[in-house]
């Protein structure tokens, strides 16, 4: 299946390109056309807690052929968009974050030439999803946040999907913390549109050119249809058929699997 022809697509991780530890087999052949055509990509995922090196390392044990480059996370996002706030502003100051988060968060802020701080004061409050999370990094983000930090977070996910089943997500953290500040956030990562123009910059490619593939009306498809870009719901994941009644954003097309879309 098809409609049109697109330049680049942006893809979704899991339940699009893998199931938890697993990899669905149509999408290994869906990528191998893609590159064997010559289409560029980008994998976009909400997944703050890994680097690029590391979903590159997760995605070849897995049989795809995937380098770090490939990657673009709502960790990365988040970097640019502190980059973007700071460049605006012109402000001159030794930008201090505060991140509470995993290595993948931790090192995109490091690498884009931001002071890591555990303590407040902060210029910035980050959060990312925190298997370590406690009190104490709570109370920290909260005096930053009270002392003049500006607040973001990865995203707003409410529960994770894992072998034990649904978790709490970075979205019930940060939910802690804007509760203790009365402070809503800056989120960057799907559903909002910031990480998806911010990945079609990396694609040097504009939204009517790309075709966003993703499992999950509430995230990747919503991203989209705030993005202006079309997307390809793929029911390898989260999301049903029934899902699309109702739904506020419906996707441009459907498939129940990427085998059914031609590129």
């Amino acid at each position: 299946m098809t409609e049109r022809t697109y330049k680049g697509y942006l893809l979704d991780l899991d339940g699009t390109i893998y199931r938890g530890g697993e990899v669905i087999p149509e999408a290994v052949s869906f990528v191998e056309a893609l590159k064997k055509k010559g289409i560029p990509y980008q994998y976009v995922t909400n997944n703050s807690s890994l680097t690029p090196e590391q979903l590159a390392e997760k995605l070849q044990k897995m049989g795809l052929n995937a380098v770090p480059e490939d990657f673009f996370t709502s960790s990365m996002a988040v970097a640019e968009t502190i980059e973007e706030i700071e460049r605006k502003e012109k402000t001159m100051d030794k930008v201090k974050v505060l991140a509470i988060g995993e290595k993948g968060l931790k090192m995109a802020l490091s690498e884009a030439g931001y002071e890591l701080v555990e303590k407040a004061p902060a210029s910035y409050v980050v959060v990312g999803i925190d298997r370590q999370f406690t009190y104490e990094k709570m109370k920290q983000a909260t005096l930053a946040i009270y002392g003049g930090a500006r607040f973001l977070s990865t995203n707003c996910d409410r529960a994770i999907p894992t072998e034990e089943g649904l978790v709490p997500g970075n979205g019930s953290l940060t939910a802690s913390i804007a509760y203790a500040t009365r402070t809503e956030p800056l989120y960057v990562g799907k559903p909002e549109q910031a990480i998806i123009i911010l990945a079609l910059e990396k694609l040097g490619l504009r939204t009517d050119e790309v075709l966003l593939i993703g499992d999950n009306l509430e995230t990747d498809i919503a991203a989209g249809g705030r993005s202006g870009v079309d997307t390809l719901l793929v029911y390898s994941g989260f999301s049903r058929e029934a899902d699309l009644e109702g739904a506020e954003v419906q996707p441009t097309y459907t498939v129940s699997s990427l085998a059914d879309w031609s590129i």
